[in-house]
Parts: structure tokens; sequence; C-alpha cells
């Protein structure tokens, strides 16, 4: 595993670079979730590169502009740039790689970004695999604002009331810091403007989705590409992690279920 630095030196971003062990003809890029999902998630792709470099597949786990260890701000962040910055890491994984097929692996946010990224025509991925990816920002946003007052109430000894009431009649409150980490008023419109009609596929790659059974809006998405004779497909994943809460915080367990099922996917 190689850490590093890359991309234009306006805009950096810090990687990891893990180098396959024996040939194969795959490379994966790894579209990392943000803010607190990064964190729950980040010993889960830790493992996974590993496996995949041991069985001769070179991976590039990598971190946004603003977030991890990059340069930057939280709220310096946006989906556009993250956009961007998922082209620049397919790029230098391109020059570590050679000619290998690069595969894009992304969960929760970072799907969205890998399709959003997928669909500019700057990169070429030949494939996709989508791990409960974000279709529908306004209630993603809705969602990580009740489990940050979820936090809130399990970290105090004595909850205020008030902040249930806030939630409640303010669709800003608790937008601007959500699980430890700031939102800009520009990511906040982004999200909400983020729905299924603006995360279109293209058919050049074929694409995988893994989502909760459960999951409508996913479900719903996934109905409405392959109206569109989008080459995806979509599969039914239910798995142990939280994205956003662990009730054992310090567990470096990762869910061999989700583990088992990516390099399945990514084999495939």
């Amino acid at each position: 595993m190689t850490p590093m630095l890359f991309g234009p030196a306006s805009r950096q971003l810090f990687g990891l670079y893990h180098a396959p062990e024996r040939d194969s003809q795959l490379a994966v890029l790894i579209c990392m979730p943000l803010g607190q999902e990064a964190v729950r998630g980040h010993r889960l792709f830790r493992v996974l590169s590993d496996r995949l470099a041991r069985a001769g597949v070179a991976v590039l786990r990598f971190d946004y502009h603003g977030s991890g260890d990059s340069p930057g701000e939280d709220t310096d962040g946006d989906l556009e740039g993250w956009r961007r910055d998922v082209c620049t890491a397919h790029e230098e994984l391109r020059r570590r790689a050679g000619n290998r097929r690069i595969l894009w692996l992304g969960a929760r946010l970072g799907a969205s970004l890998a399709v959003m990224a997928a669909k500019s025509g700057r990169c070429d991925p030949t494939r996709l695999i989508l791990w409960d990816p974000i279709v529908d920002g306004t209630r993603y946003l809705e969602t990580l604002r009740a489990g940050h007052v979820d936090a809130l109430e399990r970290s105090f000894c004595v909850p205020d009331p008030d902040w249930r009431r806030r939630l409640a009649r303010d669709p800003d409150a608790f937008t601007e810091e959500i699980f430890g980490f700031g939102v800009s008023p520009l990511m906040r419109q982004q999200l909400r403007a983020l729905s299924p009609d603006t995360l279109q596929l293209t058919a050049l790659h074929e694409t995988v989705v893994l989502a909760d059974a459960e999951d409508q809006a996913a479900h719903h998405w996934a109905g409405k590409e392959t109206a569109r004779h989008m080459p995806l497909r979509i599969s039914a994943f239910q798995h142990p992690l939280i994205w956003t809460s662990d009730p054992h915080p310090n567990n470096a367990m990762v869910p061999t279920e989700a583990l088992q099922r990516l390099l399945a996917e990514v084999h495939e």
C-alpha cells in the first residue's frame, strides 16, 4: 500500500495505491462514501483493497477534496468538484495500472458521484458497481439530520427537547454540521437537487446496483434506467453495516457478507 498525493497542484488529492501481487487484467477505483459513512466504512474498504491486491487487482482508494487526508476544509466540498475528483483519480489509476480494465466501486454518495463522473464523458470505466447508492438527495439529507439528532440525544445525559422541535419545524436545522462534518450551503443545495432524473447512466459501461430490497428509491431509479435500455442489473443485498451508527464504534470487525459480496462482484 503506497500513500501519495496526486492531481493538479491547485487541487491535490490523497490516495492509497494497493499494488497487485500477481498478474491480472483488472483495476478498481474505490469511490468512498462521505462524512461519517466514510469513517464507518474505512476498515471494510481497507480489507477489501488488500484482498483484491492479493488476487492481482490494482486498487486505488482516495479522499475527495476537503475530506479525509486530502487538502481543504469540510465546507470546501461539493458534488461537482467531487465528480471531477473521481475522474482525476481514474487517470491516476490508469497511469499506474496501464492497460488493465478499470472498474469503479462506489458506495452511498460515492456511488452517486461515480454515476455523475461516468456520465461526464471525461473518464472511461468498463463497469460500475454501486453499493447502496444515494438517488434521492432530499431524503438522504433528512435521514442525516434525524440521525444527527439521535446521536446528540445519546451523547448527552439530559437531551435538549428543543432539538426535536427544531428538527420538525426548520428544514435547515442541523444541516450546517452533520455527525461532526461541516456542510456548505452549496452542498446542501446540490444534495436537495439530487434525484433519479439527475442520475442518468450511459450505455458505454455495465452497471451493477447492490441495494436493500426495501430501498424503494434505488429500485425505482434502477427500473427507470432499465426502461431506457441501459445495461443495468440490480440485486437485493442486505448487510449488517449501519452506515451512520455502530453499537461498537471501536470494533474493527468487517461484515463478512459485504466483503464476500463485493469481492464476488469485482471478479464476476
